[in-house]
């Protein structure tokens, strides 16, 4: 009966390995393991914005709504829970990307009132946190690339025959994706004007 059993044991473990169970599995951890990454650059990030807020302060006091912005952007960054099972929530992982972004739109509106303060731009302590804010974005670009491939080989995987069957028994279901928020925005090509603005008339 033992013998029996072992070789039943044998040939189910044959039969998942041979329709795309372990391949389940294995994509399914990718997606994880690359979903930590973003989320560990974006932590990285919002624990860099007190810094260069204080950086900033410290200059442009009277830029008090911007700073607050961001700092309000940060907050709600930190309220949104960015949990393994984000993943598998179409609408968490959208709630998480709107918070991203807004941090992101308010970093800009920051960095776009910094260019009236030239001592700002000269001070060290700021070069330094420009530049690890900088080498942040591109880690989390990176990292984003990452998940989204990541994701696009899972949903291939239980997706395509004879996976897609094995996915269905063990309740495997296609994962979101990051996506543009502001798709109308980024499909206008910017403007690139090199004609200094004329100074008004007196």
């Amino acid at each position: 009966m033992r013998k029996f059993l072992t070789v039943l044991a044998a040939l189910a473990t044959l039969g998942l390995s041979g329709c795309g169970y372990n391949a389940i599995q294995t994509n399914d951890e990718q997606v994880k393991s690359a979903w930590s990454e973003v989320v560990n650059q974006y932590q990285r990030r919002a624990d860099l914005v007190p810094n260069l807020v204080n950086s900033v302060k410290g200059f442009a006091q009277q830029e008090k709504d911007v700073l607050l912005g961001v700092t309000n952007a940060r907050a709600k960054v930190g309220s949104v829970q960015a949990t393994p099972d984000v993943v598998n929530d179409p609408g968490a992982l959208q709630k998480f990307q709107a918070a991203q972004g807004e941090l992101s739109s308010a970093l800009s509106r920051l960095l776009v009132v910094t260019e009236n303060y030239p001592q700002l731009k000269s001070d060290a302590l700021f070069k330094d946190l420009m530049s690890q804010l900088e080498g942040t974005e591109n880690r989390i670009t990176v990292a984003r690339n990452r998940y989204i491939k990541s994701v696009q080989d899972y949903n291939v995987g239980v997706r395509t025959f004879p996976n897609n069957l094995t996915a269905m028994m063990f309740g495997y279901k296609e994962k979101a994706n990051f996506s543009v928020a502001n798709e109308g925005e980024i499909s206008t090509a910017p403007k690139v004007d090199f004609n200094p603005t004329p100074a008004p008339a007196k």
